[in-house]
């Protein structure tokens, strides 16, 4: 039985303008996505914002019911069996909610633990446990508001794994962590895989994927770009070679007149604090850097690199391909980069004339618990922060 099952989800959100004339508008935030996951596989969601992450990762975890598309976890179907689907998931997302400030580490979790039905004589011994795990051994008694950044992300894990879910969502843990906490994040996650737990990532950082997932599908738009391994969506960009350049100044102009170089395949601009991070993807064993850096007169140029293509280079490509292909007016297609995951089929949702033969679920009331698995009313506190439905 497959961990995670989504087929061809769909989420569109309704919107109202104007007051006179009133004018409803739809906003389509994930199209058709369809995919799998393994038991015991690392499975990441990679996008910029806004390309629908979050809301595919609420669809599955219960929080957003699917305007059309099934999805299921372990088998229980999430829009018809949503307490059973939430019995054996955690959910863990960035930023400082869902944690209460003024108590410790040690009563947040024995809350927590209490709320998602952990026996009594169990909680001392599994808090425990995920303190070691997460590295918070010894500062458990401290108040959480004098914690950093890191070491709340590491509590919010704790908190997720309280009651021993099959599967485990994490979006976007390390958002806004320095990289030392970074790094720890990732050790922790790592061994959560390893020992045999479902883990679906969403994340914008490229090589926190590439160290991590078992298989990455690459977002953007609402729909499903690129599925495969890491090294099999790097192998699409094999035959590239990368010119890195540090520059002060480089405009959109200049990225134009760049891209209109023959032999270039792509051009992007990262700003890097006061200075620019300016990549240039050219076909391998072209000599570019003249041309490129004549492209450049009048900015400031510092340290030029060539390297091999990474898999922000091969993301970067993807993303840029998809852009493309919408401006062009082509529909946009997945691709799978080394064939489609265990029991993964490549349907891209209902076609002309067709409908879903289960449609969409009716809409589920009262407020969304946006960390729990355990179907109890949800209690009064930060990390409930109320139900209005945003668009990832």
């Amino acid at each position: 039985m497959l961990a995670i099952e989504a087929d061809a989800l769909r989420r569109t959100y309704t919107h109202r303008t104007g007051w006179l004339r009133p004018r409803r508008t739809e906003t389509e935030a994930v199209r058709a996505v369809t995919f799998d996951v393994a038991p015991g596989e690392l499975f990441g969601l990679l996008g910029p914002n806004g390309a629908g992450k979050t809301t595919t990762i609420k669809m599955l975890n219960t929080l957003l019911l699917p305007t059309s598309g099934t999805a299921r976890v372990f088998g229980h179907d999430v829009a018809r069996d949503p307490v059973a689907v939430r019995k054996r998931i955690g959910y863990v997302f960035g930023g400082d909610r869902g944690l209460y400030d003024r108590l410790s580490a040690l009563d947040n979790l024995r809350y927590f633990a209490e709320l998602y039905g952990v026996e009594a004589r169990a909680q001392r011994r599994r808090i425990t446990e995920l303190l070691d795990l997460v590295g918070l051994a010894g500062r458990e008694r401290e108040r959480v508001e004098g914690y950093s950044r890191g070491m709340r992300q590491r509590l919010h894990i704790a908190r997720g794994l309280l009651h021993r879910p099959d599967v485990l969502f994490l979006d976007e843990p390390s958002v806004g962590v320095d990289p030392v906490a970074a790094r720890d994040l990732r050790r922790t996650v790592a061994d959560l895989a390893a020992a045999g737990t479902t883990v679906l990532l969403t994340t914008h950082y490229m090589a926190e994927a590439d160290e991590l997932c078992d298989r990455v599908a690459v977002v953007t738009g609402g729909r499903i770009r690129a599925l495969g391994t890491p090294e099999s969506l790097k192998s699409r960009v094999g035959e590239r070679a990368v010119l890195e350049i540090e520059a002060y100044g480089v405009g959109e102009d200049r990225l134009e007149r760049i891209r209109r170089i023959p032999g270039v395949r792509g051009a992007a601009v990262e700003e890097r604090g006061t200075a620019q991070a300016l990549t240039v993807q050219t076909d391998r064993g072209a000599e570019l850097h003249a041309p490129v850096l004549a492209a450049l007169d009048g900015v400031r140029v510092g340290r030029v690199v060539s390297r091999e293509p990474s898999l922000e280079d091969a993301y970067i490509a993807i993303v840029e391909d998809a852009e493309r292909a919408e401006a062009d007016g082509a529909g946009p297609e997945e691709s799978h980069a080394d064939g489609p995951g265990p029991g993964e089929s490549h349907a891209d949702g209902p076609g002309p004339g067709e409908s879903h033969a289960d449609g969409p679920g009716p809409e589920r009331r009262g407020p969304a618990r946006p960390d729990s698995a355990w179907p109890g009313p949800a209690p009064r506190g930060p990390e409930h922060p109320g139900t209005q439905e945003v668009p990832a």
